[in-house]
């Protein structure tokens, strides 16, 4: 498709896009610019697994699919209903989670241990307790290995499998990005997380048979996720991207969140949608003080 950002009929609608990624009016939040100041690559860099995976817009359909899976843990989901400013702000949420990605996948490690440290302060006042599995009360907190764990791998599953079910094929590996993206939570607190697919696998399968569960909270924010509060021009193509992130789903998952199966017409779709969001935003990587930037970023710039 060919590039579409300086278009005039598109504009309006990469403009907004912009606006309503960022939180920021204009688009261009601070901290996108304060990212161009750090001297190094970060975690990563140009040639890693997560610089290819994250500068593809099959994230947007990640990151929903990544939502829709941590709902079916209870502790998660506790902690969302009760410090989550998800249904009076979802937007500002997202916002929130956009900044949180961008840093921690391109940002200066400067840039990053300060992210880490404004996610750490918000953790250490996230506690609380719920029922689990097991019928049994249970305290948490956001800071906790166990809850770091989850939202980890949720995350990092969402990323990976929307990235090849999309179709989008790895220059890299699927076992590299699992290795390389498990960096990330280290300076959250979470030093063991999974290392190749096949752990990443196990450790999922670990807490279906372990926590995941569904109760009423579950579907209520499962039926916010599926149908946030958006105008009903944003609802299209966000209805096409949420039905794409249930048909990755694992059918056991799927069917615990309550979702009926999706077919693959919604992968399609999507992948047309993405590019052409891709082209209005326009397709070329910006480099800037030796720094690849992913569509998360340069629907900023």
């Amino acid at each position: 498709m060919p590039d579409l950002s300086n278009f005039k009929l598109t504009k309006p609608l990469a403009d907004r896009f912009r606006e309503v990624v960022s939180g920021s009016k204009d688009g261009t939040p601070k901290w996108a610019f304060q990212m161009l100041e750090g001297e190094d690559e970060g975690y990563f860099g140009p040639d890693s697994a997560v610089w290819e995976v994250h500068g593809c817009v099959s994230t947007i359909v990640g990151g929903i699919r990544a939502l829709l899976l941590q709902a079916a843990h209870p502790a998660a989901l506790a902690g969302v209903a009760e410090h989550s400013r998800y249904q009076s702000d979802p937007l500002g949420r997202l916002a929130g989670t956009t900044k949180w990605l961008t840093i921690t996948s391109f940002g200066a490690k400067e840039f990053i241990e300060k992210e880490a440290r404004r996610v750490n302060e918000m953790h250490a006042r996230a506690t609380g307790n719920y029922l689990g599995k097991d019928g049994q009360m249970h305290d948490y907190a956001a800071k906790q290995r166990e809850y770091l764990m989850w939202v980890h791998c949720a995350f990092t599953d969402g990323f990976l499998k929307t990235y090849e079910m999309l179709g989008y094929k790895f220059k890299t590996s699927a076992d590299q990005y699992v290795q390389e993206w498990a960096q990330s939570a280290v300076p959250l607190g979470l030093e063991d997380a999974p290392m190749s697919v096949a752990q990443l696998e196990a450790k999922l399968e670990e807490f279906r048979q372990k926590d995941l569960m569904a109760n009423e909270t579950t579907l209520n924010v499962i039926k916010f996720i599926m149908k946030p509060p958006f105008t009903k021009l944003g609802l299209i193509p966000f209805t096409i991207f949420a039905n794409a992130a249930v048909a990755t789903l694992d059918p056991r998952d799927r069917a615990l969140l309550g979702l009926k199966k999706r077919g693959k017409i919604w992968l399609k779709l999507s992948r047309v949608i993405l590019e052409f969001l891709s082209a209005i935003l326009g397709h070329q990587m910006y480099t800037m003080v030796h720094l690849q930037y992913s569509p998360v970023l340069w629907q900023l710039l």
